[in-house]
């Protein structure tokens, strides 16, 4: 196993290599290069040249990519055009919203959508079964930022079942120690503030998890069908072995390969796609942070946000490759 860790860690190093490569290029090439990106279309000639001086792009193009690596490995993204602050401090506190968001998306989705189409698939052509079909369809074509507004609408504003904004409720004390706010009020016995913040996560993380789970369903519909024509499965049973066996020992396990690949890309894809989400409940991530960046045409936020999707990427293909290796250890030798 450890073997493994590091042969796919060793394998990433050349992805996140040419990212950088891309990004300083894109950079480089921004209209009238970054200086003037950064300060504007009546910015002076003399303006651009004394921010390219104090940014150091009047030097060489190997030594400016060469100082841009540098600050990249040590988590020097810059300074943000829109608050003055350091990049990463602004990412530390937005990120773990959109993680703890993202997270829990992907639970409600994995805990519906793997059971839901792997029943589905058992009763193929029941009313579970057409039911769980049109719905993954309905929930693969409703925009989110529309089932957002309705849950917001429904179950917070006539219902006042659920907060309609923000991470917990103003007035409450709650004691910060990794931004992530439920589990802080686990570890530091403040429940009531741990129940809060969880209930603040129940409608933004429904809208987020829409997509997931519509294709969590139908992928594990699609994988449990396959594995059941499999000669290896009409072999158990015709052995006699039990219900249970046959279903999580050589059904289940043999069609979580292709769940996880999904699971995994769709990971990722959460942490990049909660930007309206967030602006809807006001949620107070990196989304609603990347939406002013972009406004503003803060790029050295953007690039920080990039490279930050880019690292999430990079984790979540190493935990992919280490559920396959657990589910399938012939996995392991390759």
């Amino acid at each position: 196993m450890l073997r493994l860790v590091v042969r796919r860690l060793l394998q990433l190093i050349p992805t996140l290599l040419g990212l950088s490569v891309l990004l300083f290029v894109w950079l480089n090439r921004l209209p009238g290069g970054p200086a003037a990106a950064m300060l504007g279309e009546r910015a002076t000639a003399a303006d651009r040249a004394r921010i390219e001086a104090a940014l150091g792009l009047d030097q060489p193009v190997w030594v400016q990519y060469g100082r841009f690596l540098r600050r990249l490995s040590e988590l020097d993204l810059g300074v943000s055009t829109q608050t003055g602050q350091p990049v990463w401090d602004e990412f530390t506190r937005a990120f773990p919203a959109t993680v703890e968001l993202g997270i829990s998306a992907m639970i409600i989705a994995i805990a519906v959508g793997v059971p839901l189409g792997y029943f589905a698939a058992r009763r193929r052509g029941s009313w579970l079964d057409v039911t769980a079909v049109s719905g993954s369809l309905v929930g693969i074509c409703i925009p989110v930022f529309f089932l957002a507004f309705l849950l917001k609408a429904v179950f917070a504003v006539q219902l006042g079942w659920f907060p309609s904004f923000g991470r917990q409720t103003t007035g409450i004390d709650a004691t910060e120690v990794t931004g992530f706010y439920v589990l802080d009020g686990i570890l530091t016995g403040e429940f009531d503030a741990a129940w809060d913040a969880a209930m603040h996560l129940v409608l933004p993380a429904l809208a987020l998890s829409s997509i997931p789970l519509a294709i969590i369903t139908r992928m594990t519909r699609a994988s449990v069908l396959e594995v059941l024509g499999e000669d290896y499965v009409r072999t158990a049973e015709s052995k006699g072995l039990s219900r249970q066996v046959v279903r999580g020992r050589h059904v289940l396990r043999n069609a979580l390969l292709p769940i996880v690949t999904a699971v995994g890309l769709l990971t990722g894809g959460l942490l990049s796609g909660a930007v309206l989400t967030e602006s809807v409940f006001a949620f107070g991530g990196i989304g609603s942070f990347i939406k002013t960046a972009i406004d503003e045409r803060d790029y050295p936020v953007l690039v920080g946000f990039i490279m930050f999707i880019a690292a999430a990427y990079v984790v979540i293909n190493l935990l992919v490759d280490l559920a396959y290796s657990l589910i399938d250890p012939r996995v392991r030798v390759h």
